[in-house]
């Protein structure tokens, strides 16, 4: 069996749009997140320091219309309380994400410039 490696430079590469999609910043680290469970807004803003509400809206909003995360509605008169949960789509992340911190955290790799 041969592995194939795509072409990731071309724009419909359906790995080029994933790794577009997951390179936002906030995104990988929303994910970190949440592997621990669902979470409502307030305690994700807390756990990633330095993001606004504004960017956590948009990039919430994102990884649901991509099928990473849901919402949940836990109180449904105002004030309304959600939550948010990674999917079983964004769960599958978990063990990538894991090899890149085993990477990043290797020293040869760490001790680099």
């Amino acid at each position: 069996m041969t592995l194939m490696i795509p072409d990731v430079l071309e724009e419909t590469c359906a790995t080029r749009q994933a790794l577009e999609r997951l390179a936002a910043k906030w995104r990988v680290l929303l994910i970190y997140a949440l592997l621990a469970g669902p979470q409502r807004p307030a305690a994700l803003r807390r756990r990633l320091p330095g993001i606004t509400q504004k960017v956590l809206t948009e990039t919430l909003r994102g990884m649901l219309s991509d099928g990473l995360i849901e919402r949940r509605v836990i109180k449904v008169e105002p004030p309304q309380h959600v939550e948010y949960a990674l999917t079983p789509l964004g769960k599958t992340l978990e063990e990538p994400l894991a090899a890149i911190c085993a990477w990043a955290s290797d020293p040869g790799v760490s001790a680099r410039p």
